[in-house]
């Protein structure tokens, strides 16, 4: 399936969208974007140059996703959403002049799978939003989130652990974080939230498979 813009969109023509793409109205997308499959872009969002996105991933109204960010499959960015990309700004030079944009590096926010940021957080680059993580509506992200983290606050602090399914996990007698929607099961050491997956037959120990998640700033 084409992807269908509306035609007071602004699409560079240098931007590629992906089959079955939605670009609402208003929305802006600029030159060498680059959006997957299957995504919607909302009212009003603002997609910056050389941005990445995934497939099946949703940018509410009015999100701002700025360059260089980089959004993988399955991402979910609330409505008002900014993704930072200037680490120390400034309008002008120490003389007074106007900056430009040789005068300043790029540092992005990275968004791993499945990850989802609630309306109106700020995410300040460089940062990275692990795998299912989420962001509570009107939190401040300064620092790296790890794979099925809820966080909130200004700053953002983990609150809870959250499974696929976004529903805060339960542990357990045994210590075993268990989604109630999926069953899922996860063990954390460190910090770090590990997915137990079932043993094969004929084995009766349990196998673990690690979350790899990047940290820092990504630049496309």
């Amino acid at each position: 399936m084409a992807p269908r813009i509306a035609a007071s969109a602004d699409v560079a023509p240098s931007a590629t969208i992906g089959d079955g793409t939605l670009v609402w109205h208003l929305a802006q997308v600029r030159e060498d974007a680059v959006l997957g499959e299957h995504c919607i872009i909302g009212r009003g969002a603002y997609v910056g140059p050389g941005v990445r996105v995934g497939d099946n991933c949703k940018l509410q109204n009015y999100a701002l996703v700025y360059e260089p960010a980089v959004l993988e499959d399955g991402v979910f960015v609330g409505p008002e959403v900014v993704f930072t990309n200037d680490y120390f700004p400034r309008a002008v030079r120490p003389d007074g002049t106007l900056k430009t944009g040789d005068d300043w590096r790029a540092v992005g926010v990275a968004c791993r799978t499945g990850a989802s940021i609630g309306a109106r957080s700020v995410c300040v680059a460089p940062v990275t939003i692990g795998r299912w993580a989420m962001v509570a509506a009107g939190s401040v992200v300064t620092k790296d989130v790890p794979d099925f983290a809820l966080v909130a606050g200004v700053p953002a602090r983990r609150i809870r652990w959250v499974g696929k399914a976004g529903i805060p996990l339960q542990q357990d007698a045994t210590g075993t974080w268990v989604c109630p929607q999926t069953g899922d099961r996860f063990t954390e050491r460190e910090g770090i939230l590990t997915e137990l997956t079932e043993a094969a037959p004929g084995d009766d120990s349990t196998k673990m498979r690690t979350n790899d998640w990047a940290t820092g700033g990504t630049r496309s």
